[in-house]
């Protein structure tokens, strides 16, 4: 019998590697490398929401930042939400990250973790983020990252809709860069009948979240609307 869902992603996860020797100055980001305790929360939810053989539409994001994925292994996902949202904690380290906040209100609005992941699955264009300093940096904002991204970013998006997800539509977390990088990657490659996209959390949280609410309804349309 195939693997569940669960099993395929966690492994993929385990085992990605960025090898291209990154622009001085810029470090890379895998959160599981090396952290027995971030790959075991990863298992844990993995096989809490994607214990099945469903399919499910992606969402994708940027890549990992400092304060949520790339610091529990789960993207947009620091570890208030991680305990209080999905039940798992993740021992004496503590993240707030303001994305985090935005998705798992949207998340609470379309019916819960549970009812949510049984649909969806949020990661990110590029599944292994970058820091400059002590800043997240993303996979766009340097050419010759993104040029050595690229393969990276390929083999990421062929390996996910290898797993079973749904090719008809994804949708895109960030109307800018990520959106224009996505939608000229995909009319080349045909990953995806349709790139959708959303504004980016991180944007709302810092810029517009007096109209948080406003953004939740429409994220809801659109998942609706389209998947």
């Amino acid at each position: 019998m195939k693997p569940t869902l669960s099993t395929q992603f966690f492994e993929y996860l385990d085992h990605l590697s960025f090898d291209a020797v990154l622009p001085q100055g810029i470090g890379l980001l895998n959160p599981m490398e090396g952290n027995e305790m971030v790959r075991n929360i990863t298992r844990q939810f993995y096989d809490l929401y994607y214990n099945d053989h469903q399919n499910r539409t992606l969402i994708l994001g940027i890549n990992p930042g400092r304060l949520g994925g790339g610091a529990t292994g789960i993207p947009f996902t620091d570890t208030k939400r991680l305990k209080e949202k999905c039940g798992l904690e993740l021992g004496d380290i503590k993240t707030h990250e303001p994305s985090s906040v935005f998705v798992y209100e949207w998340i609470d609005a379309m019916g819960g973790a549970t009812t949510f992941y049984q649909k969806y699955l949020i990661h990110s264009v590029c599944p292994l983020g970058f820091t400059k300093g002590t800043v997240n940096y993303n996979y766009y904002d340097d050419k010759i990252l993104e040029a050595l991204a690229l393969p990276l970013i390929k083999k990421h998006l062929t390996s996910l809709l290898g797993m079973g997800f749904r090719q008809e539509v994804v949708f895109c977390l960030g109307t800018g860069k990520n959106y224009q990088f996505l939608s000229k990657l995909n009319e080349s490659e045909k990953f995806f009948g349709r790139v959708v996209p959303l504004e980016h959390p991180r944007f709302i949280m810092q810029y517009k979240s007096k109209s948080k609410e406003a953004y939740i309804d429409q994220f809801i349309v659109k998942l609706k609307d389209f998947s």
